[in-house]
């Protein structure tokens, strides 16, 4: 780890390279130990520059966005954290924006109505980043990113780059190729339309907002919906529940559970929140907690959306 860290060193300067950093800050929970080491990239050529010394002193890499829809171990993260940071949209025509994958998905939002682009402005305030919504196929009421995407820039974990079209990326409902290959997005090409008016996509942008302030527990440390919704090809949810995780979690009894400072959500049951106090130990035992009512209650077996980084 040492040979790694002086090699960040002399390629990024000493004092971009932190060790033994906690993550919790880094995390919309605000949970989770050390990693080993830290780097924070702001460029895609950073992003391959770390992945390739990394690789050579073969010490494994976890790669942390925005820091929702993660939950950090207590015990944290061995081994090199990449944090990509920052990032650039450019226009492809009138048909195409290309987002850095370190971009926050509010950035290219505002980027995009500022500029008359439509198709994105219904994402605003979708936590996390350009990267981590590819990676698992962020979606928003019935649409999923990869719906919109039109190809993508990756690296593999030794470096070397490739471009896969949208219909190579693996992308169903929660996922993508990069949860099966390891594969790093490096920037994201999104279908658009050019010349739209700003202030109607405003408009639409501050009722997805609107939305979200009503629905979920935006006051709280969260990171996200908990579960996937029921496969309704594989998963028998009994008549007159939706097929929901939340409408599941609610019904089992669950909604308002406490574990030590973790919480299911009054507002949201497929949401778990930290009251300040919570460890990641609580929030993975909450998450059993409900994992096992459902299933005991109603014979359906939630799979989690939230990743699992780390040890426990």
């Amino acid at each position: 780890m040492s040979d790694l860290a002086a090699g960040l060193g002399a390629a990024f300067g000493a004092d971009r390279v932190q060790a033994n950093v906690p993550l919790a800050p880094l995390t919309t929970f605000k949970v989770g130990g050390p990693a080993d080491l830290l780097i924070e990239t702001h460029t895609g050529e950073e992003i391959v520059t770390a992945l390739k010394l990394a690789h050579a002193h073969g010490v494994p890499v976890t790669m942390l966005g925005g820091g929702s829809n993660v939950l950090i171990g207590d015990r944290g993260i061995r081994g090199l954290v990449i944090r990509p940071r920052g990032g650039e949209v450019h226009p492809v025509g009138d048909r195409l924006v290309r987002a850095d994958a370190a971009m926050t998905i509010n950035g290219l939002v505002r980027w995009t109505i500022n500029r008359g682009y439509a198709g994105l402005e219904a994402w605003a305030g979708t936590p996390g980043t350009v990267g981590g919504a590819v990676f698992g196929n962020a979606h928003w009421k019935k649409v999923n990113i990869g719906d919109i995407i039109e190809s993508v820039r990756l690296a593999r974990r030794d470096g070397t780059l490739l471009q896969a079209p949208a219909d190579r990326m693996d992308f169903v409902y929660d996922h993508s190729r990069l949860k099966r290959t390891g594969e790093v997005a490096i920037w994201v090409a999104f279908k658009v339309s050019g010349g739209a008016d700003p202030a109607t996509l405003r408009a639409v942008a501050r009722e997805s907002l609107a939305f979200r302030k009503r629905t979920q527990p935006l006051e709280s440390p969260s990171a996200g919906c908990i579960f996937m919704n029921p496969d309704t090809a594989r998963d028998r949810v009994p008549d007159g529940i939706p097929p929901s995780a939340g409408a599941l979690v609610d019904r089992a009894g669950l909604k308002g559970e406490v574990l030590g400072g973790a919480r299911v959500s009054p507002t949201h049951a497929n949401f778990i929140i930290n009251n300040g106090s919570a460890t990641a130990g609580d929030i993975k035992t909450l998450i059993e907690r409900c994992r096992t009512g459902v299933e005991d209650r109603f014979g359906v077996t939630l799979r989690d959306e939230i990743m699992m980084l780390g040890e426990f």
